[in-house]
């Protein structure tokens, strides 16, 4: 029986944690870093849980 192939888009873009919930990063960490300020780049930087709506199709995609 052939095994089902994870996303490779996906699995670049969250992780699961011990418990099973699914993070992602914060947007716009990653140009125009001069025009903002240390205090927004310290709230972008940390990841975040994914939505409940959102967490299903990732599991899919994530093949979990």
């Amino acid at each position: 029986m052939p095994k089902n192939k994870t996303h490779s888009g996906a699995k670049k873009r969250f992780r699961v944690t011990g418990t099973g919930k699914i993070m992602r990063e914060q947007a716009g960490g990653r140009h125009r870093l001069e025009v903002k300020s240390s205090k927004e780049m310290r709230s972008i930087s940390g990841d975040v849980q994914l939505s409940a709506p959102d967490t299903k199709k990732v599991k899919r995609l994530l093949g979990i």
